[in-house]
Order: C-alpha cells, then sequence, then structure tokens
C-alpha cells in the first residue's frame, strides 16, 4: 500500500484485517520499515513507510506534503508562510 505520509495506509490495513496489525499515529513516521501483513490465505498486504518524491521545490514544501514531524521542524515559520500564500 504506497502512498503520502499520514494518509491511512496502516489504518486501511487494520481496518481490512479486524485487527491492530499495523502501529498507527497521528504524526508521519510510525512505519518505519515495510511489513507483510497476512489479509487470509491468498492475500497478503505490504504496509510501507509514505512516499514522497524529491521534486527540487523549495524546502517548505515537504511539511506542507506531511513527510516531516511539525514538531521536528527547525523554522516552522517558512511551511506557516507558505500556506498562507496559498
Amino acid at each position: 500500500v504506497p502512498g503520502y505520509p499520514n494518509v491511512g495506509k496502516s489504518s486501511l490495513i487494520n481496518s481490512l484485517k479486524r485487527s491492530r496489525a499495523c502501529g498507527v499515529g497521528a504524526t508521519p513516521g510510525v512505519t518505519r520499515c515495510l511489513q507483510a501483513v497476512q489479509l487470509d490465505r491468498h492475500i497478503q498486504l505490504l504496509d510501507c513507510p509514505g512516499v514522497v518524491m524529491e521534486t527540487g521545490t523549495p524546502p517548505a514544501a515537504a511539511p506542507l506534503r506531511g513527510a516531516l514531524d511539525p514538531q521536528r521542524l527547525r523554522d516552522p515559520l517558512g511551511p506557516a508562510a507558505a500556506i498562507l500564500r496559498r
């Protein structure tokens, strides 16, 4: 299950499995490595960390995509200003 950070990939797997098979959290970075979850006899799901492609955009773009934990930002004013500009 590929996707951006913090969009619910692990929660989707937990919902399909109907148990807590993958760790989930409100901040990005809970899933740190690829994890295989056996859904039934024939289906295996792979939970992976969020994927953000480097596009050469300004450094403020990564926090806006959810790629960085807001608590770890050195300068939160750059992303905040980008939000206000939008």
